[in-house]
């Protein structure tokens, strides 16, 4: 008997992450769980890195027929239980496959907050041969429930992060080394794609406004994407480029979060918003929009501020206030990393996956065997 993973995502994101940390977590606890993914894509060599059970299975497209016939041939012989999808596309692929190889157990991971499309594809994998779909907030249930998938199917599991990687003491001037900062300097960042929504150009908008108010302020943006070129030309158009710095992808990450002194995020749209997490982990005080599933992490006044999406002014005004009120950042710090420690770990996300599968196996009477 065996579990597969399928994730089919090509670049390395907060989602692929998130499988990765999971399927760490369950060998960790024995199950047995074979993991899927796209040849040569960064999730794959990281995978096998560490060691686990990992296979290349090349994901063209949703319609991807062959690839579906692999996995199936390879579901029946592995005697595959259940089938937990972690994207999209993979769901498209998985599905079909468990179909084939008449898998019992469908289970299927949705972490944003876009509307579901409206066509067959979405049906098929949002319809009713889905066991049990794992929404990481209650914005994304939402958004499951407007596009019709019963309330009854869904169950909240947030991301979880591993805590270990921000136990060491990291240097707190990583950044000002490698770009000439001053001990002064007060380091504003963000960690995300350059995609749209994850709102960078409303907070460039926002840069303008603290360039003139507090030239200290440095902004500091961290991913790659393709609004890369465009947001380029926007930070030279609004002549922020000697406060506004592009470090593109960067595996670092903790590093650079332990340089910083506040954390920003301006999505109009968010599922959950894994890299709050990690702001929060580092006891980094947080601004961040009022969308998705952002408020169920970041409380307003108490673990952070909470700004209307769109809006440089405000969002400027929120990292104002915490530049100027030293004591009030540190307090918010302080208060979202006791929060993240409590609800937000690897192995509380494992284990709330662990009985989503098991609710789904008592409610269709399979048997699903345990660790081995």
């Amino acid at each position: 008997m065996s579990l597969f993973h399928i994730d089919a995502g090509r670049q390395w994101r907060g989602g692929q992450r998130q499988s990765l940390f999971l399927v760490r977590e369950l060998r960790r606890k024995g199950w047995p769980v074979t993991f899927f993914v796209q040849p040569r894509s960064p999730l794959y060599e990281k995978a096998r890195g560490e060691g686990l059970p990992v296979l290349a299975l090349r994901m063209r497209s949703e319609l991807g027929f062959v690839a579906a016939l692999r996995l199936a041939t390879s579901m029946r012989r592995s005697r595959c239980r259940l089938v937990h999808c972690h994207d999209a596309h993979s769901a498209s692929v998985g599905l079909m496959a468990a179909s084939l190889a008449d898998v019992p157990l469908r289970i299927v991971s949705r972490r944003v907050d876009f509307p579901l499309r409206r066509n067959a594809f979405s049906r098929r994998k949002y319809g009713r041969s889905v066991d049990a779909f794992i929404a990481i907030s209650q914005g994304v249930k939402r958004v499951l429930v407007e596009g019709g998938v019963s309330e009854d199917k869904i169950e909240i599991v947030p991301s979880g992060i591993d805590f270990s990687v921000y136990e060491k003491d990291q240097p707190r001037d990583y950044l000002h080394r490698e770009y000439g900062f001053s001990e002064s300097d007060y380091l504003v960042g963000i960690v995300a794609q350059l995609e749209d929504h994850k709102g960078h150009r409303y907070l460039l908008e926002a840069s303008r406004i603290l360039m003139q108010r507090a030239r200290k302020i440095k902004i500091v943006i961290v991913g790659e994407g393709s609004l890369r070129l465009e947001l380029t030309k926007q930070a030279e158009r609004l002549d922020v480029k000697d406060v506004v710095y592009f470090l593109g992808f960067r595996e670092d990450i903790p590093n650079i979060l332990a340089s910083l002194n506040l954390f920003v995020l301006s999505s109009h749209l968010e599922g959950l918003g894994s890299s709050l997490l990690d702001a929060m982990a580092c006891r980094l005080p947080v601004v961040a929009t009022r969308v998705g599933g952002i408020p169920e992490i970041v409380k307003h006044g108490k673990t952070g501020l909470l700004v209307p999406p769109r809006d440089p002014e405000a969002l400027a005004e929120a990292i104002l206030a915490l530049y100027r009120n030293r004591g009030l950042a540190a307090r918010l710090g302080l208060e979202g990393y006791i929060q993240v420690q409590a609800k937000f770990s690897v192995e509380s996300t494992a284990a709330r996956t662990i009985e989503v599968y098991r609710k789904a196996a008592e409610r269709k009477g399979v048997r699903l065997d345990g660790p081995s």
